[in-house]
């Protein structure tokens, strides 16, 4: 097997299915000296690596029979490819994708399309560092205390580089929130202004309809005092409509018509105050108002199904003033908790008839309250489900990590939930659980911040 000689070039390996990009990429890296091994997969690269190994690959993710991880995975478990810096060139841009490239081993990662002269940057810049480091590996011993200053050096530097790592992504798990929220708060929003009309015409309309009745029963009542014996044709149409019945049902129904407006009214005031989108600036607001507000978005997750009964929610609100805060993030903290409590019950009902849980109810206790200080508000919200084993317990902040199947969690609400309680607001977010036990999340915010 050949190894790539040390020159100013390099040998890089490009894998990517789609012929353009490979052809673009060959083309582009060609022009700038470098001597490029071009593969349409996974496994021909793999295969090709066993007579010459490149100083540097660019691998696409999205690619049939091996993704661009499972090629990483490969490339990093075999001891003579192991080093080899691989940079991920793809279209995915997503924050969970990137976690995962770096997972696998990934180096750097180049989101498609891409700008050539960022290509050309990244490339020099892994490939002097891969050349520094194999240099170091073939000094011998009579300079080994030049290679720890230099080995220190690129510590330092691999420091630096991941402290840089985990600033990105601490950025991009904020954009995702934002986004989220920015997205989530005018859907709602909308949907508020959308129901207002339609509800305030209505409402406008019965205060007219109702009086409008009024008189005609009152024009009526005076017609049958001053005629009090009808013909016999109007006699049988009274009959026939129930006329005593209709006088009395008639201004019930308007009465509850206007109550359905009022409640239609209620709802729309509870979407406006979860989609409040104000993260520029802190303000008071009634946390308590949030958590309402919340449990009505996720009401159609609570309703009895063909597999559970009802989930209980059970209310124990302390009363507590108005907090400083981030009104819409701390519902995004509150729906992230919920649903993934209703998840929980979800799961617990599995296997279990509808006459055992209805004689065991699946329940969410929600507590509020102000500490004996009065400097912090409480939350506390907790489910009667399984709970959790004390290694999933200790991970579940993590970002990436979840224990929901394929396409079901991305892992990161819980990760976004504590940062948006301790890094915006100054609180705390802890998670008590034992297995069989079920979980409860506290929430702990400064009344003032």
């Amino acid at each position: 097997m050949e190894r790539a000689q040390d020159n100013s070039s390099g040998i890089i390996a490009v894998i990517d299915d789609t012929p353009a990009n490979l052809h673009l990429l060959a083309s582009l890296l060609g022009h700038q000296g470098y001597q490029v091994r071009p593969f349409p997969s996974g496994k021909l690269a793999l295969t090709g690596f066993q007579q010459t190994l490149p100083d540097l690959i660019l691998l696409d993710i999205q690619m049939p029979q091996m993704d661009g991880y499972e090629v990483c995975e490969v490339l990093k478990s075999d001891e003579r490819t192991k080093d080899i810096p691989v940079i991920f060139i793809s279209a995915l841009n997503e924050v969970i994708d990137k976690v995962r490239a770096f997972e696998v081993g990934g180096v750097d990662y180049i989101t498609k399309p891409f700008q050539a002269e960022e290509v050309f940057a990244r490339v020099a810049t892994h490939l002097q560092l891969y050349s520094f480091k194999r240099m170091l590996q073939q000094k011998n011993s009579s300079q080994a205390q030049q290679l720890a200053e230099q080995n220190l050096k690129l510590q330092q530097m691999n420091q630096e580089l991941k402290c840089q790592y985990e600033q990105v992504k601490q950025a991009q798990l904020q954009l995702v929130q934002n986004e989220k929220m920015a997205t989530l708060g005018q859907l709602v929003a909308g949907i508020a202004h959308e129901i207002n009309n339609p509800v305030n015409f209505i409402a406008g309309n019965l205060t007219h309809a109702s009086e409008y009745i009024q008189d005609i029963l009152d024009y009526l009542k005076l017609y049958e005092e001053c005629y009090p014996q009808p013909t016999e044709e109007i006699q049988e149409r009274a009959e026939d409509i129930d006329l005593e019945f209709l006088i009395e049902d008639l201004p019930k129904m308007i009465d509850s018509m206007r109550l359905g407006t009022e409640r239609i009214g209620s709802i729309s005031t509870s979407l406006r105050t979860f989609s409040r989108a104000d993260t520029q600036s802190l303000v008071q607001a009634n946390i308590e108002d949030g958590i309402d507000s919340t449990l009505l978005i996720l009401k159609h997750r609570l309703k009895a199904n063909d597999n559970r009964p009802e989930i209980e929610i059970l209310k124990n609100y302390g009363g507590l003033p108005e907090v400083k805060c981030y009104p819409g993030q701390i519902n995004q903290v509150f729906m992230n908790i919920l649903a993934n409590a209703i998840d929980a019950l979800d799961d617990a009902s599995q296997g279990l008839s509808y006459e055992e849980i209805e004689a065991n109810p699946k329940q969410i206790i929600i507590h509020t309250t102000v500490t004996t200080d009065g400097q912090t508000a409480l939350v506390k919200m907790r489910d009667n489900g399984t709970g959790m084993p004390e290694g999933v317990k200790e991970r579940i902040f993590e970002q990436s990590f979840t224990t929901k199947g394929v396409g079901k969690g991305t892992g990161l609400g819980l990760a976004i939930a504590r940062q948006i309680v301790e890094e915006k607001h100054g609180g705390q977010l802890l998670c008590f659980s034992e297995t069989g036990q079920g979980t409860e999340f506290v929430l702990e915010i400064p009344l003032q911040s």
